[in-house]
């Protein structure tokens, strides 16, 4: 009798064991914190997610030979996302497992097979199958409480991974810092203050017009000074109104930060507080009474003591003058008053060495977790090579 057996997920039991399978594994660890089972759900939902358009996703759960569920994963593609790697390349996700290799590698050949079948010649993992802001990467260092969707995960997975034979594609960090007065760079604020006196600019929260204008500054941004790059697509109007509505349940305003030039959007910097201090003692469920719950929670009593940085950016040509400086420095004026202690920024590339330096010298934020984003060649004779450094501009 073999000792574990797969199943893929095609039923409403089968679904269930899929989401139980994390609450089984930590529920003895305290810093895990139990996703929104819909969050999970909406990403294989093709009504729900748009890179089905194009792509496929399936899932599988794996049983010992007691009919124990002892893990999980998930595979997906979409050909437009894969024609941005080398080779074309598909990914996995959603992976949980027991602390055996035997039982993993049986959950990584079940992905590696079915994406080779779809014509995908490598695997990303542990990824989404949609934003990289969510579910992207294996914890290896920094093992507290995460931020909502983000990856936790128990270090063993580390060795799962790299035994089975991914490699490091690129490393992602997070960056924390308490929310105290006075506690910038002395060059930052003087930058800061000289462009608060110069004609032309203005910095400051989002304050003065409706969120669905500030919807359109944030496109503008966003496309000006990503869309050129390998692997970003420009964002469109309905996708970022969309954004924010999705967002406005949860935003503070005082937590949206733009700068401007003659009345043009220039930057950004866009963070909201961090809900996983409060979904965990719902299970997953989020239903009427859990909302209720959550914006008691949320709005009045302020258990979400933490907030985290969503994207911070400025155009290319406004780079180099302390457009960050001003924003951050607008930001710590009412530190104090909007009652958070600390800010997270995750998901700093290690192919973003840029973004790095502004989070450790504007921010003045400090490096504490590091999540890492594998990728496995199926022609284990091709030569493997790490991200390229961002920068690298479309071919065209």
């Amino acid at each position: 009798m073999a000792k574990y057996t797969l199943e893929e997920v095609k039923t409403g039991r089968q679904r269930k064991h899929f989401l139980d399978l994390p609450k089984k594994l930590y529920r003895e660890d305290k810093n895990w914190v139990c996703p929104i089972d819909d969050d999970i759900e909406k990403i294989f939902d093709p009504a729900r997610n748009e890179l089905f358009n194009g792509g496929e996703a399936i899932r599988w759960i794996l049983k010992d030979d007691g009919s124990n569920i002892v893990g999980r994963i998930a595979a997906f593609y979409n050909n437009e996302v894969a024609a941005t790697s080398e080779q074309p390349t598909g990914g996995c996700g959603f992976f949980e497992c027991i602390n055996d290799q035997e039982a993993a590698s049986v959950l990584f050949d079940v992905a590696k097979y079915w994406l080779q079948s779809k014509g995908m010649e490598a695997m990303d993992g542990p990824i989404n199958f949609g934003d990289r802001s969510d579910w992207w990467g294996v914890l290896v260092e920094g093992f507290t409480q995460p931020l909502y969707c983000n990856p936790y995960n128990f270090p063993y997975y580390k060795e799962l991974f790299e035994n089975y034979g991914f490699q490091n594609y690129f490393n992602q960090y997070t960056y924390s810092r308490q929310l105290t007065v006075g506690d910038l760079n002395p060059a930052v604020v003087e930058k800061a203050e000289r462009l608060f006196n110069t004609p032309g600019y203005h910095f400051g929260y989002a304050k003065d017009k409706e969120l669905h204008e500030y919807a359109e500054d944030f496109r503008t941004i966003y496309n000006k000074g990503w869309a050129k790059f390998t692997g970003v697509k420009p964002i469109d109007r309905e996708h970022a109104q969309e954004l924010f509505k999705k967002m406005k349940p949860i935003i503070d305003r005082k937590l949206l930060y733009f700068a401007y030039y003659e009345g043009e959007p220039i930057g950004f910097f866009i963070m909201v507080p961090d809900l996983n201090r409060i979904i965990g003692k719902f299970n997953g469920r989020f239903g009427w009474m859990e909302k209720i719950r959550f914006i008691v929670d949320l709005k009045l009593r302020k258990k979400a003591d933490r907030i985290v940085g969503i994207i911070f950016g400025v155009v290319p040509e406004f780079r180099g003058k302390g457009i960050e400086g001003g924003m951050i420095r607008r930001f710590e004026e009412v530190v104090e008053k909007v009652g958070y202690k600390s800010l997270e920024l995750a998901w700093i590339g290690d192919f973003n060495p840029v973004m790095m330096r502004i989070v450790e010298s504007y921010v003045r934020a400090t490096k504490f977790k590091t999540h890492v984003t594998y990728r496995y060649l199926f022609d284990r004779n091709k030569e493997f090579s790490r991200a390229p450094k961002l920068g690298r501009e479309k071919k065209k």
